[in-house]
């Protein structure tokens, strides 16, 4: 058998399309995991995406660095979920201070809203719902193509790649909740981050009264507050409650052992799980969670 030798120039000719172009991509920062991943999926290798937060981190709660004011600095477009997930809304703060381009992904969307100290306020989990990320990555699309129109169709290309296993996922979704009965659909999870999931699947959503953000970290959770989210579970009847990943693990268990309930499993919620896991990205989590939740409820 004859063995070919490949030329030095041969090689560099094969690889000088991919080095020839010594311009910088662009960057796209973001505030949360999810929105980077709708990110990726529309632009490929062609821009750099980059999440202020990492995996397990919660939005509701970032206190702003320094470091993050200067990654916003690099970008030539933000992103951030909106609707105060990013908590007093601080990822529109870094962008406008460094005079960056934003899209809001929530924008198109109808909210399901709540009462909060007397105000109605706009859930911010919307990417719950396929269809709402649908939208999402759509805001995307559209922000980066006005940015760099000269490879407008890639971007569309991607996008409409994505958008068909979106809706994958949601009617793969809809065969695999045919297995639990309407009576046993109640999801009961550490806050109120799963209503638009819910409506889509015709679940009952239900948090613990008293519980919150910030209790879910163990801030701010006095007696009278355990002792309302005690309460609130024993009274909704379940006997099996979901976590989320980003949690405190410890004070889940003591609060489910003292309402006499189980401890279903851990979903994701405000953050995707990290590199190299089943949930490292939006369809990951979304596909974790569900079968999660079959497991516990069927």
């Amino acid at each position: 058998m004859r063995n070919f030798v490949f030329p030095a120039f041969a090689w560099a000719c094969l690889l000088t399309p991919l080095q020839a172009n010594n311009v910088p991509r662009r960057v796209i920062v973001c505030s949360t995991t999810q929105t980077a991943d709708f990110a990726r999926q529309v632009v490929g290798d062609r821009w750099q995406v980059k999440s202020v937060l990492a995996s397990g981190e919660d939005p509701h709660l970032h206190q702003v660095t320094a470091n993050d004011s200067k990654l916003v600095a690099t970008a030539d477009l933000c992103i951030e979920n909106g609707w105060h997930l990013e908590g007093k809304d601080w990822m529109r703060t870094l962008a406008e201070d460094e005079r960056k381009p934003l899209v809001t992904c929530t924008e198109g969307i109808k909210p399901e809203q709540f009462n909060e100290a007397d105000e109605l306020v706009s859930d911010p989990h919307a990417w719950f719902s396929p269809q709402n990320a649908s939208i999402y990555v759509r805001n995307i699309q559209k922000a980066v193509c006005q940015i760099d129109p000269d490879h407008q169709s890639d971007y569309e290309a991607r996008t409409r790649l994505y958008l068909d296993q979106l809706r994958t996922l949601h009617l793969w979704i809809q065969r695999q909740f045919n297995s639990i009965p309407a009576n046993r659909r109640i999801l009961v999870t550490s806050h109120d981050a799963f209503n638009y999931f819910c409506k889509a699947y015709k679940f009952q959503a239900a948090a613990p009264l008293g519980w919150s953000t910030g209790a879910e970290t163990g801030a701010g959770l006095t007696p009278e507050r355990r002792q309302a989210t005690i309460d609130s579970i024993r009274n909704s009847g379940v006997k099996t409650i979901f976590v989320e990943t980003s949690v405190n693990p410890r004070l889940i268990r003591e609060i489910a052992k003292e309402a006499g309930v189980e401890i279903g499993g851990q979903l994701y919620s405000d953050s995707m799980g990290k590199t190299g896991t089943a949930g490292e990205t939006y369809l990951g989590m979304m596909r974790e969670n569900v079968l999660t939740i079959v497991g516990t409820l069927k």
